[in-house]
């Protein structure tokens, strides 16, 4: 028997070439399980961004508590009576060029339920109060001290870093740090935001599925099944995916009937939006958003919310709950931080009568009072959150007893 070259030079015989197939399989099935989720980052502006921006439901939330706590005025009182005039009135009713009460304290409640914190620095000249401006909480930073506590606050803007101290040898400290509860962070307030993360992702993700649905609503989900006898070769496989791609796919072809050769067969292969109860998993996500901001649901439009008899006591929930609560610790922490510097005995106080949400609860307040016979008229002034009247004896009436009216 001869021998090859190959073999008289004692080389292996060159292995046979691995075997092509010039036809695609007739049929092909896959299996894919759902995955781990994947959820959002929790730093300031990721929240601000894919909440506050991008949700709607976020966005409400956020704007109807933030514009309620600036539309409740504030009072200042030394002791028992209330002040008309007076200089810190006037920094409050303007706190600085661009900026009124309403809108400066609306700033302040929204960066308390998106960042969970709110950084308010004071500019003084001699001593003396001349403005309040608000910083962005991500560009702030806590410079713990030897003790723990906040020595100082480092600024950092377009690369450049201003330390601004914690504390003041006279006066005020020059910058105010409020912050909401956060049980594992000593520095830094938890957002209801951050709360609501998981709802947020929900919902978010939900509208994105919605959207590139709406752009792709003409490419079906599923596979083509070829029961020929041969397959399809490569450039029936190449030729069938193309027409699929410029003729069924994009929001231009919605609605093409899917027309199949002789063998083709198609087959679904993913869950329709009912099978995956699509608009009450939105709605769901919706309602725990609400309730993470402690807005009723039933004001931010979300349907199949029953809780409340009305759209009037929804509101006054929302008033008596969220907003009146965060308003009366932002006016706390501002009489705390500036009204030592014009008397000990001044606080700031929320002005409630003013509010019209809760005008029928004064009413019944007042009627309730009004009829109490029991009553001294000085006793029914501070049951009603005024001070002593001047002696006149005159009956106690809701004119009578408010000093100031409009």
């Amino acid at each position: 028997m001869a021998m090859s070259w190959r073999q008289r030079l004692g080389l292996k015989p060159r292995p046979a070439p691995a075997e092509t197939k010039t036809a695609r399989p007739s049929a092909t099935l896959a299996f894919t399980g759902a995955g781990r989720p994947v959820w959002s980052s929790s730093d300031y502006a990721e929240l601000a961004r894919s909440g506050y921006m991008r949700n709607p439901f976020v966005h409400r939330a956020v704007r109807m508590v933030a514009e309620g706590v600036g539309r409740v005025p504030w009072m200042l009182r030394q002791g028992v009576q209330d002040l008309d005039h007076h200089p810190l009135l006037d920094l409050m009713a303007r706190p600085n060029p661009r900026e009124g009460f309403a809108t400066f304290v609306e700033a302040v409640a929204s960066h308390l339920m998106v960042a969970g914190n709110a950084y308010v620095e004071l500019t003084e000249i001699d001593g003396r109060p001349l403005e309040l401006n608000i910083l962005r909480p991500d560009r702030l930073r806590v410079v713990p001290g030897r003790d723990g506590w906040p020595e100082a606050y480092d600024y950092t803007v377009d690369g450049r870093t201003v330390r601004l101290p914690a504390t003041a040898e006279r006066g005020p400290a020059p910058l105010m740090h409020m912050r909401s509860f956060h049980p594992l962070n000593d520095h830094y307030g938890l957002p209801p935001i951050e709360a609501a993360l998981v709802s947020l992702d929900v919902h978010n993700a939900a509208a994105g599925w919605n959207k590139a649905l709406l752009d792709n609503s003409a490419r079906p989900s599923g596979a083509l099944v070829y029961s020929g006898p041969n397959g399809l070769s490569d450039d029936q496989f190449e030729r069938l995916k193309r027409e699929l791609e410029e003729g069924y796919q994009g929001a231009d072809n919605a609605g093409r009937p899917l027309v199949l050769e002789g063998g083709l067969d198609w087959k679904n292969m993913s869950l329709t939006p009912r099978d995956m109860d699509f608009i009450e998993a939105r709605n769901m996500a919706s309602r725990e958003i609400a309730l993470a901001f402690g807005v009723p649901p039933m004001l931010l439009g979300i349907p199949g919310d029953a809780t409340y008899a009305n759209y009037q006591e929804a509101n006054r929930v929302l008033w008596r709950q969220t907003i009146i609560p965060l308003a009366q610790r932002i006016a706390d922490a501002f009489g705390g931080w500036l009204a030592p510097t014009y008397g000990k005995s001044l606080s700031i106080e929320l002005d409630l009568d003013q509010v019209p949400a809760l005008q029928g609860e004064r009413d019944v307040l007042w009627e309730r009072v009004g009829r109490a016979s029991f009553l001294t008229d000085d006793e029914k002034r501070a049951a009603v959150g005024y001070g002593p009247g001047d002696g006149a004896a005159e009956p106690v009436t809701k004119a009578a007893v408010i000093p100031r009216s409009n």
